[in-house]
């Protein structure tokens, strides 16, 4: 090849480039020399330009240097060559001094704020909420929490995870600060006491512990429990709400959450979600609205009256809340009681209002329309078919709890990837002994027809699983989402809707779900986010929240507005009330049936004032809360038998009282714990 040849522009910057590369002396040098090829000749210039200047040569040469020394700060002394040369060294040390000076403020200045930007200033607040950890359930979480504050005057949201800052305040930057409301990020190891430190645990209100997405995330939660611990008093501290991912985790995680701690766990609350949505569809827009702060929640305020009156009596006093439980006077929780249920000294009321303040009493007994009412007639019961889709590690709780709330000769068809490793028969033993009518498939969902192969609209409900997020896919709720696709297509080539729930990781994953007019999503988690908030903002609530969603058979729901109410007639919804309670159940709200509305989560209304009116369509829905039915003895000792958990033996929030007794304190005749909740400690 020809060498090309370098011009004198490519010379003279190799030359000057070598030159610079040799040492700092060097650099130095080729400075003070570049200086003075710049500033002795503009100053020569400055001075025979100026007409003040001396005329003879020496003046004008002295004039000359006074402008380069004070250019180049090397003072202004004139006279010997001796006197001028030490002017320049003091001008040299001065200039020396002042450098170094500046070097060290400005390195001590930028030390500082690269720390204030790592986060690792120490928080100076009191009574302030500390979010620790870092997962998708921050979003939800944060939001919740500065909403809430905000609206108690300017609130304080301290978010500790081992991330950098920058990059924490980015992605948390899309959550409004509501009123008010400020949010800080700090970093550091989750599990160093020291570290922890940093958001002063101690004097927070309350402390959020959130999972991560990894094997090893429930370890790590019980790890940051145990550090918190050590910061914290056991009895005086802050109120702590912790998730865990797998119930194995539960008892160590309560045992380090302390007495004042409570802990979900997040694959339970799924399954029971997903279940309780394959049943009654439409359930999670409800949750929603029901436990983020926007609208209305749960709420325990005073009894409006002395102790006394029935429940039902109470119920129809409260004009703008509904009643929904009692709330004893030991901090057990009774929801959705029997109508004659008297209240005693010191009981409270768990009410759904817009706010926690007591309303004023109303009676609504005359907005009673009693020729309105529906007959009694038996209520819809649980399907008796349901197709599960996919396979992840919550798909035998989902087993689990069908095979427990399904009625008898329910049959549960598993469909699985080949990539899910699941060999046939596997499904059929982990559905547990006494449901035989479990059967177990493998197809490729990707494919139209491994679905054509199915009787689809022969089953009450379709459950989409994806795999897991730690299972080695990026994005999981890929297949969930093809498998949607897939439905969404028979759907349309059949012309009928199906009943289908799916399970999604990622909340962004919720817009781009091609759901059917029958359908719903779940995202992973969310349910668990905002019961955390919920919890850390009114601790008395852990209790009924184990009632809403631990209890077998009971909970929230959606029924046809026709059992309350006859169709096509106007009334009150002090009617509604008033037919709910007939049937054991708390009306807190209707969803409206609008046939041109773009969502079909709309129309959605909690806590309706009593004496509201309106005409009452046949697809109208009324959300009721109804009571867990109590398993007979004789239930109980066959699923023991049987080697199954008992059937209300769901894992609980909090750790029960007399987990707190030795062994050795408990006899061998005592009967075991029921599936009530434990009083609040």
């Amino acid at each position: 090849m020809r060498r090309r040849h370098a011009s004198l522009r490519d010379r003279a910057r190799y030359l000057f480039d070598t030159r610079l590369a040799r040492s700092t002396g060097t650099l130095l040098g080729w400075l003070a020399l570049g200086c003075l090829v710049v500033v002795v000749p503009v100053s020569i210039l400055l001075v025979w330009m100026d007409p003040s200047a001396p005329r003879s040569l020496s003046g004008r040469l002295a004039a000359v240097w006074r402008t380069s020394a004070e250019t180049l700060r090397l003072g202004v002394a004139t006279g010997t060559p001796l006197r001028m040369l030490l002017s320049v060294l003091l001008g040299l040390i001065a200039l020396l001094c002042v450098s170094t000076l500046t070097g060290v403020i400005t390195t001590g200045l930028g030390d500082r704020l690269a720390e204030l930007r790592r986060g690792r200033s120490t928080v100076l607040e009191r009574d302030h909420v500390v979010v620790l950890g870092w997962s998708e359930h921050v979003f939800t979480v944060v939001a919740e929490l500065t909403a809430a504050r905000g609206g108690r005057g300017r609130g304080i949201v301290a978010v500790f995870a081992d991330r950098d800052t920058a990059e924490m305040e980015k992605a948390l930057a899309a959550v409004p600060a509501a009123g008010g409301a400020r949010l800080v990020c700090r970093t550091g190891a989750l599990t160093a006491p020291g570290a922890l430190a940093l958001v002063a645990p101690a004097v927070a209100e309350s402390v959020l512990v959130l999972p991560a997405e990894d094997t090893d995330a429930d370890l790590e939660v019980v790890r940051v429990l145990l550090a918190l611990r050590s910061l914290t008093a056991t009895e005086t501290g802050p109120a702590v709400v912790a998730a865990v991912r797998d119930g194995r985790y539960l008892p160590a995680a309560r045992l380090a959450a302390g007495p004042r701690g409570v802990v979900l766990e997040t694959d339970t609350t799924t399954a029971r979600l997903l279940v309780q949505s394959a049943w009654r569809p439409g359930l999670p827009a409800v949750l929603h609205d029901l436990l983020d702060v926007a609208g209305a929640e749960f709420h325990v305020i005073e009894a409006p009256g002395p102790a006394g009156p029935a429940f039902a009596e109470t119920a129809l006093r409260l004009e703008s809340a509904c009643l929904v439980g009692i709330m004893r006077a030991d901090g057990s929780a009774l929801l959705a009681p029997g109508p004659e249920t008297v209240l005693g000294a010191g009981d409270r009321l768990v009410v759904v209002a817009h706010d926690d303040t007591a309303p004023a009493p109303a009676d609504s007994r005359a907005h009673i329309d009693q020729t309105a009412m529906a007959p009694p007639g038996p209520g819809p019961q649980n399907p008796a078919r349901v197709l599960l889709l996919g396979w992840n590690r919550r798909a035998p709780l989902i087993a689990d709890i069908l095979r427990r709330t399904a009625r008898p000769g329910a049959v549960l068809d598993v469909v699985t990837d080949p990539d899910d490793g699941l060999v046939p028969g596997h499904v059929e033993g982990l559905a547990g002994t006494g449901w035989p009518g479990v059967t177990h498939h493998v197809g490729d969902l990707a494919r139209p027809e491994t679905l054509r192969a199915l009787d689809l609209f022969g089953y009450d409900s379709v459950i989409v699983l994806g795999p897991d997020a730690d299972a080695g896919s990026g994005r999981p709720d890929d297949r969930a989402l093809l498998t949607l696709l897939m439905l969404r297509a028979q759907e349309e080539e059949a012309g009928r809707a199906l009943p289908v729930v799916a399970e999604l990781c990622d909340h962004r994953s919720r817009a781009l779900a091609p759901l059917g007019p029958a359908s719903d999503a779940v995202v992973r988690g969310e349910l668990t986010a905002l019961l955390m908030a919920q919890i850390s903002l009114k601790p008395t609530l852990a209790t009924v929240f184990e009632e809403v969603f631990s209890a077998r058979g009971g909970g929230l729901g959606l029924r046809p507005a026709g059992l309350y109410v006859r169709p096509g007639r106007e009334a009150t919804f002090a009617t509604v009330v008033a037919a709910s309670l007939r049937r054991g159940e708390c009306a807190i709200g209707y969803r409206a049936h609008l046939p041109r509305t773009a969502h079909r989560h709309d129309g959605i209304r909690l806590a309706p004032g009593k004496s509201e009116r309106r005409v009452w369509a046949a697809e109208d829905e009324v959300v009721v809360l109804s009571a867990a039915p109590r398993a007979s003895d004789a239930e109980t000792d066959a699923e023991t038998d049987a080697g199954g958990a008992e059937p209300d033996a769901l894992p609980r929030m909090r750790r029960p009282p007399e987990a707190d007794a030795l062994p050795s304190d408990r006899g061998p005749e005592e009967d075991p714990p029921t599936g009530r909740p434990p009083a609040r400690q």
